[in-house]
């Protein structure tokens, strides 16, 4: 899955351990997240886009793009 999270952390200047803290995760949690290794839970997903104020469909993008009917 495809995520902005690196720009929008730094666009609020924001630390890779800053943002861990605000979103109650480790720093480890972030960089796997930003390097694309790591899927957040959903619920994990949620706080990310309320700490930048954002959508999740803001942040996260996926690879695939599921067909509509």
């Amino acid at each position: 899955m495809n995520n902005s999270l690196s720009q929008l952390r730094a666009d609020r200047d924001l630390s890779q351990a800053a943002l861990a803290k605000l979103a109650s995760v480790s720093r480890q949690t972030i960089i796997s997240i930003e390097k694309g290794r790591f899927d957040p839970s959903l619920p994990l997903a949620f706080r990310l886009a309320s700490i930048f104020g954002c959508t999740i469909e803001d942040i996260f993008d996926p690879d695939e793009k599921v067909d509509e009917e």
